[in-house]
């Protein structure tokens, strides 16, 4: 399958270093060399294509965790490492009916577009306005804005949709809307939530106790990558380690 315009793509330098660009008749420059985009047109993925300076290529087919790692955002995004196991931990799949409130810059909110398929729908509340045209950005570049329901609302006591598959909070104060997430929920699903500190994780779970949930987890999740040289095979000196705590639920009918 051959590069189009406006397709997007990966392009790595000779040093390692990824850029996400869509291909269209302008010049990108990077540290190393300029490439003409338009250039990349017709050529295949896995390709070498070199710059004006002669600086070597490596083209690139992108994956959801490019686009998610490289979103446009003005928040902290949920990152891959936690992602994965909220979509696996919510049963997110083909179909599904998903509630998000708190969509930030949009990062779950395109993974789980993603998974919902065709037939899926993610219902996602959020606040600021400012944030929710990010995210329209964001899901017009990976062409899933069709499966999400945007809406500019600030939920204080219930949701509008009853019988979803699943519920995720990203909110200063989740606690509030957990009453609210139960009612919203089909029996037996899940719900998910995420607080930065452990203070909020206590609140929570108090809350948690009054309802009827059970199967509650608290979870934080690291991820440290090692150096690849064969040789000489260590840790690397950075790691991206406590980014929330996440916390799950299941509701029932009745404890």
């Amino acid at each position: 399958m051959c590069v189009k315009e406006r397709d997007w793509v990966i392009l790595q330098t000779s040093d390692g270093k990824n850029y996400l660009v869509e291909v269209k008749s302008q010049t990108f420059h990077t540290h190393k060399d300029s490439l003409f985009l338009g250039e990349l047109i017709g050529r295949k993925f896995g390709e070498v294509v070199y710059g004006k300076r002669g600086e070597k290529f490596f083209l690139l087919r992108p994956t959801l965790f490019d686009f998610l790692m490289k979103v446009e955002r003005a928040t902290q995004i949920i990152y891959p490492k936690d992602i994965g196991y909220i979509l696996l931990k919510l049963g997110i799949g083909p179909d599904k009916i998903v509630l998000e409130c708190g969509a930030g810059s949009g990062a779950l909110t395109l993974a789980m577009a993603y998974m919902v398929g065709e037939k899926g729908k993610v219902i996602s509340y959020e606040k600021e306005a400012k944030f929710l045209e990010i995210v329209k950005k964001n899901l017009q570049k990976v062409k899933l804005s069709e499966r999400v329901i945007l809406k500019n609302v600030e939920v204080k006591e219930k949701f509008d949709e009853k019988e979803v598959d699943a519920v995720f909070l990203d909110l200063k104060e989740p606690w509030f809307l957990i009453e609210a997430s139960w009612q919203a929920l089909k029996s037996g699903s899940t719900l998910g939530i995420i607080v930065p500190t452990t203070n909020q994780i206590s609140q929570c779970l108090k809350i948690l106790e009054k309802y009827p949930f059970v199967d509650i987890e608290v979870v934080e999740i690291l991820v440290r990558k090692y150096k690849t040289n064969p040789e000489r095979i260590r840790p690397e000196d950075r790691m991206v380690a406590h980014t929330g705590f996440l916390i799950f639920a299941k509701k029932v009918n009745e404890k």
